[in-house]
């Protein structure tokens, strides 16, 4: 059996619908769902699998030792991805605290680990963004999100277990079934609709000499590489670490614009609006993955490129369909 975290979420359901189509039906899933009207239940409605668990559920019965399947891998993707929410009581309690379990759980159980770390751990940038795991615990995040998940991968080095479970730094991920997450979704996916309707998309200014309006960089990755990604180490139980998942390449959020645009076959209208106060003092101008670590592990496949993968999901945002 696999067992995904954060399955109805964005790249958790996108992990179910990869397995799915390599025919693994085995799996357990397992979420919060705010009951019949949670927009989330949409990104589960065409997946196959044997059980689901609520969050709370699950907890109990692997604190208690009593989950009753045989598991060989647990692909945890359960967390809050806001960058903008201010509780770190909840933060605390959901990204570390529950990590802290599932991993125990794992380990205890010596089944295969693979986590969602994030590239909000590299904070402004200022120390580079490499992978090697002697440079994570110097790391500085701007917000409580990146907070989080450094304490985690923190966590997993201290307790030495970074040779027993794959941990990923995921950079800008966008593509289908982001639908729920409100602000949090992808300037895409947010975008679509009023490019489409009025050809006009809206990007913040820029508030740093360096960078002019829309040339904020970031290392933007489609959905569909990252779950090609996380079940080659699902594959590969002994390739473990601490990676970067991005494309190595970084690109502004005018050329994002711009495959948008192209992708609807629209002329580019870009509006700069101000960026809101909360995020000016913790907002990142430039991320770029250094790849050479998950090269080195074996993982050679070409990430898609900006474009193709914006006209890609254009057709999922056409048919308000999910993968």
């Amino acid at each position: 059996m696999i067992v995904v975290t954060g399955a109805a979420g964005f790249i958790g359901s996108c992990l179910v619908a990869g397995l799915n189509e390599r025919g693994r039906y085995d799996l357990i899933l397992v979420d919060h769902l705010e009951g019949d009207a949670d927009p989330k239940r949409k990104n589960l409605s065409n997946k196959r699998y044997q059980r689901y668990y609520d969050k709370a559920e699950f907890l109990k019965l692997i604190r208690r030792d009593q989950f009753d399947f045989d598991v060989e891998c647990a692909l945890h993707m359960g967390a809050c991805s806001s960058t903008t929410l201010q509780d770190a009581g909840y933060f605390e309690k959901n990204n570390f605290e529950y990590s802290c379990l599932v991993a125990q759980w794992a380990m205890k159980n010596e089944m295969r680990l693979i986590y969602a770390s994030s590239a909000a751990t590299y904070g402004n940038g200022e120390l580079g963004y490499s992978d090697d795991e002697a440079m994570i615990p110097k790391l500085k995040p701007l917000n409580l999100y990146g907070q989080s998940k450094q304490k985690f991968d923190e966590w997993v080095l201290s307790n030495n277990f970074q040779n027993r479970v794959a941990g990923l730094k995921f950079f800008n991920v966008f593509g289908p079934n982001e639908y729920h997450k409100d602000d949090m979704r992808s300037v895409v996916s947010k975008a679509y609709d009023r490019v489409v309707a009025e050809g006009k998309i809206a990007l913040f200014k820029s508030y740093k000499p360096d960078y002019k309006d829309g040339e904020q960089k970031r290392d933007f990755i489609y959905v569909k590489d990252v779950v090609e990604a996380v079940l080659f180490f699902m594959d590969r139980p002994s390739t473990n670490g601490i990676f970067n998942l991005g494309t190595g390449q970084a690109q502004t959020w005018n050329e994002l614009a711009g495959a948008l645009f192209a992708a609807v076959g629209k002329k580019p209208c870009i509006e700069y609006i101000e960026m809101p106060e909360i995020l000016r003092g913790r907002y990142q101008y430039f991320t770029q993955a250094e790849m050479s670590k998950l090269r080195q592990a074996g993982y050679i496949k070409p990430f898609t490129p900006l474009r193709e993968a914006v006209k890609d999901y254009c057709r999922y945002l056409s048919t308000k369909q999910c993968w």
